[in-house]
């Protein structure tokens, strides 16, 4: 029996480059996967994902109906056992071009809707007396990235709603816990850094202490550790996988 035979883990931004590779560890060991990422978004889930993933197309902008949604579909499932917020917004440019609209999207999208998620999901948690819920928040907290203060502040709200969370629900059984991505290999490095990847690439190696590069893969893992029997007492930490920072 694999380790996470019987278990159904929802990861938000599946569709990304960090969610796919989560939903392929999470399959691979034995979960069913919710792929929730925008409606359209759609690929073959089999082919990519494995047999045990399925989509649900949900827009994080409107958090109302988020958490209906993710509620109705905890309750069709029996509940959500695993609860990952990976989906983000990341723009790159200096603070005074975010209009006040592009600046409330991330906040939304980055860790208003991670909140909505809990909500919807907590309920039959409790009732099962036990859950994970990672909340990804990122290493771009350490200060030493520019162009970025919209997704900076989504993210150090992650940290303390993953602070709390832990404290609120750990009585019931239920792990919170955040991880802080470094620069991972991924589509979205690719779009913003588009004119200076190289550049990009050789600044990243540079002030990290392992001289390569940090893959999807890598986070998937450190996922998986934490959702399984594994990090039981675990909760309210940040874990950074970096490459040493």
């Amino acid at each position: 029996m694999k380790p996470l035979q019987g278990k159904v883990a929802l990861v938000t931004g599946g569709l990304g480059t960090l969610g796919r590779a989560q939903a392929r560890k999470l399959t691979a060991e034995g979960a069913t996967v919710i792929v929730l990422d925008r409606p359209g978004l759609q690929v073959d889930l089999t082919e990519n994902l494995g047999e045990n993933a399925r989509f649900l197309g949900c827009d994080l902008n409107d958090l109302a109906k988020t958490e209906d949604l993710i509620r109705q579909e905890a309750e069709t499932s029996g509940g959500i056992d695993i609860l990952i917020n990976n989906a983000a917004l990341i723009i790159n440019k200096p603070f005074q071009e975010f209009s006040l609209a592009e600046y409330e999207d991330q906040i939304r999208v980055n860790s208003s809707a991670a909140f909505a998620a809990v909500r919807a999901c907590a309920d039959l948690m409790k009732r099962k007396g036990r859950g994970k819920i990672l909340n990804f928040a990122s290493i771009t907290l350490n200060g030493q990235w520019d162009g970025y203060v919209p997704y900076v502040a989504s993210k150090g709200a992650m940290i303390g709603l993953t602070k709390s969370l832990a404290r609120e629900l750990g009585p019931f059984g239920i792990n919170v816990n955040a991880i802080s991505p470094g620069a991972v290999v991924s589509e979205a490095e690719n779009r913003v850094f588009a004119d200076r990847l190289q550049e990009y690439n050789d600044w990243v190696l540079e002030r990290q202490c392992l001289k390569s590069r940090v893959k999807p893969e890598d986070v998937a893992e450190l996922v998986y550790f934490l959702v399984s029997s594994a990090s039981d007492m675990i909760a309210g930490q940040n874990f950074a996988i970096d490459g040493g920072w």
